[in-house]
């Protein structure tokens, strides 16, 4: 009998594990929050996956639980634990995923290189820091946000006046994230597999390019990134990954400072949009990686499968029509990207998709992507 892998969630990330699955011969499972979502051709069952009962009962044929999000409460992840269930990352680790401020608390613990910080619990605390760090920085909301929500460039504590009120009626209380405003150069991402049993294995560091908040663009390897880079960027994702106990894939995003520094931004314990390349572009990609790492199996190899690998994010899709009416003028176009669709309804700055294209040649392979990925626009 396959073994069999339930992914709590029914997103573009469990969608891209079904390949792989078949692959090596892993049953998937998907737990989808409603009909007709991006894992449809898996999902097996349709519920809530705040509710500890619908969850127990999607796992109780599986061997192991893993997520397409970090979004599961704490007490349904402690309710699969009591149940006996392996469950991959497990509470501890998805704890610091799905809390800014306990993520940076326990970066702090683990000696990691991260931006000066502040849990503030009203405008006071706020002007406190922001008179510390030259007049401006940025405020996150500690759970929940993604892609840019949640996130706010303020010089004035009376900028998130609305967050802190909100906190005010919320009756957990709490704090917003204020982090220093940092002056970098760009931003990168190292992605680690870590399985149960302590292997681990890094993949090559990448730079991921930014637009509205949104990951537009990554590209495999970092250009110009020196050795010493790539050492010190996979030290720090192997850290992470060791210290937080996180078992299958974990996204260490990056920002390099003008003064060639490297400091922790943000954490993912999934498969992430900044390791959609390594599908076409590595020798195991991070949804294989993933499945094998949550199974406790051997990891595969992680290096690159050609010279540059270039991943191009289709944001909202078009206008009108439909995604699949621009595939045939595409692939005729750009026969070597391979189009990956996520079956989500175009929407204004939505992710509906991606393209990767590898190659020897950097200004041919990027050329190539996002030519692509423009027939999918407008």
């Amino acid at each position: 009998m396959a073994l069999r892998v339930g992914v709590v969630g029914g997103g573009q990330l469990a969608r891209m594990m079904i390949a792989p699955a078949v692959e090596v011969g892993v049953e998937l499972r998907v737990l989808a929050e409603d009909e007709g979502m991006s894992a449809a051709l898996a999902a097996t069952a349709v519920g809530d996956y705040r509710d500890a009962e619908t969850v127990l009962a999607f796992a109780r044929d599986v061997d192991v639980v893993t997520f397409d999000h970090e979004h599961v409460p704490q007490e349904v992840l402690a309710a699969l634990v009591a149940a006996g269930v392996a469950v991959h990352p497990g509470p501890s680790a998805l704890g610091v995923a799905q809390d800014k401020i306990v993520m940076r608390t326990r970066l702090a613990e683990l000696g990691m290189p991260q931006p000066d910080w502040a849990a503030v619990t009203g405008p006071s605390d706020l002007q406190t820091f922001l008179d510390a760090h030259g007049g401006r920085a940025v405020v996150k909301t500690p759970r929940g946000g993604y892609d840019g929500k949640g996130v706010r460039i303020v010089s004035a504590a009376t900028e998130a006046d609305d967050w802190f009120a909100a906190l005010a009626e919320d009756a957990r209380g709490g704090a917003l994230l204020v982090e220093e405003l940092v002056d970098f150069s760009r931003e990168l991402a190292q992605q680690v597999a870590r399985r149960p049993s302590g292997e681990v294995r890094v993949y090559p560091v990448v730079e991921t390019i930014q637009r509205d908040g949104v990951c537009a663009e990554v590209i495999a390897p970092a250009p110009h990134a020196s050795e010493r880079l790539h050492e010190v960027a996979a030290q720090i994702g192997v850290a992470i990954a060791e210290g937080l106990g996180v078992t299958g894939m974990l996204a260490v995003e990056l920002f390099e400072t003008t003064d060639e520094r490297l400091l922790v931004n943000e954490l993912a314990m999934r498969p992430h949009n900044s390791g959609h390349w390594t599908q076409d572009g590595a020798v195991t990609s991070q949804f294989e990686q993933h499945l094998r790492a949550v199974l406790d199996l051997p990891l595969g190899d992680a290096s690159s499968s050609a010279p540059w690998a270039v991943m191009v994010n289709i944001l909202g899709g078009p206008a009108v029509g439909s995604l699949d009416a621009r595939f045939a003028a595409a692939m005729s176009e750009h026969p070597t990207a391979k189009v990956h669709t996520y079956g989500k309804a175009p929407r204004p700055g939505r992710k509906v998709g991606h393209v990767n294209v590898s190659g020897a040649d950097l200004d041919d392979v990027a050329y190539q992507a996002r030519a692509a990925a423009s027939f999918f626009d407008g």
